[in-house]
């Protein structure tokens, strides 16, 4: 069976956009595929964390991942640091990877500003890591959006030139999953912005926390246009916010935003905002009690991620002694 590496920040407040865009995929991909989730705690740190929170958040994010269908029995679900075969990879990588292909990668550039010359060299290599996390169980596929596409590249350049330095064909040439609908979930409150954590309005995003009454109050207040929903795909042209709010529920009932046109086109927003809340409220209302239910029980959801690591680590510790024989290194 193929091998999936997925992983997934712990920086809080998960939302909407990163439930449709990536764990409900994952979620779906457990039949077809040997799956290995990870909280990437290390990848978090590249920029400063305060440590409660940091514990807080890889707690909350695994308890959303298992609150929304995640099975930590069939598959592994673990958080980066407990393995350290991570870091161990990320700096032989460190070594193969070119100062040019860092160069090039626009992600940095967007996250270090105008203040690249104070950001952390961690931010900087954090594509190596990424690259180190597949990498390190010879994962086959990677879940990526289109924001990750240039680091996944990335990962394929490092597997090749490794194999090609060492004359070994040992790195698998990672192929990417990339899905559709869903994945660009834009904000409440401008259609042309991704729904993101960072923006300072909690009235952007549906948070994973939010309950029922609050999802259906932002889905209310969620910015719109004085037309009505127009009745065909080419009617979104210069309507961000009704693309928006049509491809969210087309997400959510897993129907095709063109069905979702044909249905709803010609009505006016209010009627349809409360069609998308009573629909978003049903989706996500049973899988946020799960997830605040977990959050009560750190005790359980710790002891799930260590069961993942134990078995992350004896995943890796072949394959990293194989790499690390490749390289020429001395001892066990």
């Amino acid at each position: 069976m193929s091998r999936i590496f997925s992983g997934v920040q712990p920086t809080g407040d998960l939302h909407l956009g990163n439930y449709l865009g990536a764990i409900r995929n994952w979620v779906r991909l457990q039949d077809d595929y040997e799956c290995l989730f990870c909280v990437v705690d290390m990848h978090a740190i590249t920029v400063w964390q305060e440590p409660a929170v940091l514990r807080a958040s890889t707690r909350e994010v695994a308890c959303a991942l298992l609150a929304s269908g995640i099975d930590p029995e069939q598959h592994i679900l673990f958080n980066q640091s407990q393995v350290p075969g991570h870091a161990e990879l990320a700096w032989i990588f460190n070594c193969v990877a070119r100062m040019g292909w860092l160069n090039r990668m626009t992600q940095f550039k967007e996250k270090a500003g105008k203040n690249r010359e104070n950001a952390s060299v961690g931010l900087y290599a954090y594509p190596n890591l990424m690259a180190a996390d597949i990498l390190l169980y010879k994962a086959t596929h990677v879940p990526v959006g289109e924001d990750q596409k240039q680091h996944l590249e990335l990962t394929r350049d490092i597997a090749q030139k490794f194999n090609t330095d060492f004359g070994k064909a040992l790195f698998p040439i990672v192929e990417p999953l990339i899905f559709g609908a869903g994945t660009r979930v834009m904000s409440l409150r401008d259609g042309s912005k991704k729904m993101s954590k960072s923006d300072p309005s909690e009235q952007s995003r549906i948070s994973m926390t939010d309950d029922a009454d609050t999802i259906a109050r932002k889905i209310r207040k969620a910015k719109t246009d004085p037309e009505a929903l127009p009745e065909t795909v080419d009617g979104f042209a210069g309507r961000p916010e009704a693309a928006n709010l049509m491809g969210i529920y087309a997400a959510l009932s897993d129907t095709d935003v063109a069905d979702v046109c044909a249905t709803y086109g010609g009505e006016q927003f209010s009627t349809f905002k409360q069609h998308l809340a009573d629909l978003a409220v049903a989706k996500l209302a049973p899988i946020q009690d799960d997830m605040r239910r977990l959050m009560d029980d750190p005790g359980y959801v710790e002891g799930v991620l260590a069961d993942g690591a134990v078995r992350a680590r004896a995943m890796a510790e072949s394959i990293l002694a194989e790499i690390k024989e490749t390289v020429g290194f001395l001892g066990s």
